[in-house]
């Protein structure tokens, strides 16, 4: 097996299907309903400015989960248009489409990053007045931010759990444990077959879901730095520390992630491994065949890109 560093991939599951990024790429494959795979492809286009921020500890975790909401809602969207159109109806849909490609992925950006903000405002806010109902009983600020983090940590774990229960959410589950076992089979070096695929792990240090978990514990300890009464100024506190805390928490995973392969360290990235049991689901051959040929296409596309440039040179 070579020693070389292989580039670190990340990916996303979508409705029947499973996004991955590279360097240069993002590619989707979906399931359409006539068994076939259909691919989507985005470049990724280098930005000067947030390619600099993307080099500074704690701002570059913000950008990294911005840029990440934006471009997968458009590759989830792309999935759910894909799956739910007959193949035998492509050319109809396709001449319906009177927006352009442009104003389509730019509008379907900016929801992806409001809703994330969305809904980190909504799991942010709701545990501060659900504590503060308690401060007749917990009324020191330490006591007060660890029922504040109590709340979020079991308003997340029931959100997860009950719509996991769902079929569609399921199998985006089942096609998350997908994309994890095959980066888990690549990291190890193996053929990237369905059968070496699914003798992999379903769960994976680098995991978004391990992110969300660490927004929680990391907020327990910067919430501790700022009083927690009067009440408004709780929550202008708990808004105001929003970047702080998802910048912190982005280089918790990062290290988590570093320190995988090192005795009792390791031990660091388990809470979110854990959180994935309940994030991911054990995929079917035909799943992560999909998974498979995603991310084939991406290795294809990063290869093609790395040829083409050391001719131009």
């Amino acid at each position: 097996m070579s020693t070389e560093k292989k580039p670190a991939y990340g990916g996303q599951a979508v409705v029947e299907g499973v996004m991955f990024g590279g360097r240069n790429h993002y590619v989707t494959a979906v399931r359409r309903t006539d068994q076939s795979i259909e691919f989507f492809h985005l470049p990724r286009k280098a930005n000067p400015v947030l390619s600099k921020i993307k080099k500074i500890p704690f701002l570059r975790g913000i950008v990294a989960i911005l840029e990440a909401s934006a471009n997968g809602t458009k590759h989830l969207n792309f999935s759910a248009d894909r799956y739910e159109t007959d193949p035998k109806d492509d050319e109809k849909a396709a001449s319906e489409k009177k927006e352009s490609r442009l104003t389509m992925v730019l509008g379907v950006a900016a929801a992806g990053v409001l809703s994330f903000l969305f809904g980190k405002f909504i799991f942010t806010l709701i545990p501060v007045f659900l504590a503060e109902s308690t401060r007749f009983i917990f009324k020191t600020d330490l006591a007060q931010v660890l029922v504040e983090g109590a709340f979020k940590l079991i308003l997340l774990l029931a959100y997860i759990y009950f719509i996991s229960l769902t079929p569609l959410i399921k199998r985006v589950f089942q096609y998350h444990g997908a994309e994890h076992k095959v980066i888990n089979c690549y990291e190890n070096g193996l053929p990237l077959t369905v059968e070496n695929v699914q003798k992999q792990s379903r769960l994976h240090y680098r995991c978004g879901s391990s992110f969300i978990l660490f927004t929680v514990i990391v907020g327990v300890f910067v919430y501790m730095a700022v009083p927690t009464d009067p009440l408004w100024a709780r929550v202008l506190n708990r808004i105001a520390l929003i970047p702080a805390v998802l910048g912190i928490s982005f280089e918790v995973l990062q290290l988590t992630n570093a320190l995988r392969n090192v005795p009792v360290l390791k031990m660091l990235g388990i809470p979110g491994l854990w959180l994935q049991l309940l994030t991911t689901k054990e995929p079917d051959d035909r799943q992560a065949e999909v998974a498979i040929e995603s991310f084939q296409e991406l290795l294809r596309m990063q290869k093609e890109t790395r040829d083409t440039e050391e001719q131009i040179v």
